[in-house]
């Protein structure tokens, strides 16, 4: 889990990978995904995957666009363009209304050094690809945190070995924890203005994503 810091900018140069628009920023960092996997709690905010910034339209778009990227070796992307559209789709138009993007990311091999599920950056979102045999690694044990959230999507734990854990997942099972977590997750995070710190800001995204995400896929669907 990494953390978020407020990202606000005025910067009107054109799209660039993140390194340049951080040096302009000094400390100034994207709201990274509460997704990251085997990261040091104690270090929030010390990574930022390289990834290209997507400047945000002083006249906002009326829909906003999506930018696939290769998975990269070994990697799949979880979703799809029409899986995001159906799923952004049933919430209320006001809540689309910041998005501008929505970016299927390549895993790079600088990015496996500390990998994560999702990022908000400005008006965009990104969402990172998994390994294709979908079974995480970690060097580390998973927090309660983690074990609860994986069971309420499917995702199964277990230690194989002195300091080595896995995580699998079902193609069904990771499809649900990205549709009805992850990119809920994000958006809220978008759609927060009212908080700043690492803990509000998650707070906040983890209810959005609960209240918008799991919540709503849990419900029966009425017989008509």
């Amino acid at each position: 889990m990494l953390y978020r810091s407020q990202f606000r900018t005025k910067n009107r140069a054109h799209s660039r990978n993140n390194a340049v628009v951080s040096a302009r920023l000094g400390r100034q960092s994207a709201r990274m995904g509460n997704r990251a996997r085997g990261i040091d709690t104690g270090r929030r905010g010390s990574y930022m995957p390289p990834e290209n910034w997507h400047e945000p339209s002083e006249t906002p778009p009326q829909n906003y666009r999506i930018v696939s990227q290769s998975p990269g070796e070994g990697f799949t992307h979880v979703l799809d363009v029409a899986d995001v559209r159906s799923r952004l789709g049933q919430l209320p138009a006001w809540m689309l209304k910041p998005l501008q993007v929505v970016q299927f990311s390549r895993m790079t091999r600088k990015k496996r050094t500390c990998p994560c599920y999702g990022m908000q950056w400005g008006s965009a979102l990104y969402l990172y690809p998994i390994e294709t045999s979908l079974v995480e690694t970690f060097r580390r044990p998973p927090t309660t945190a983690q074990l609860n959230e994986a069971r309420m999507f499917g995702g199964a734990w277990n230690q194989e070995a002195e300091e080595r854990w896995s995580l699998t997942w079902t193609r069904d099972a990771i499809r649900d924890f990205y549709l009805n977590n992850i990119l809920i997750h994000e958006l809220g995070h978008l759609l927060d203005e009212r908080n700043s710190s690492y803990v509000d800001r998650e707070r906040y995204a983890e209810w959005f994503a609960i209240e918008y995400g799991y919540k709503p896929s849990r419900r029966p669907v009425a017989s008509r």
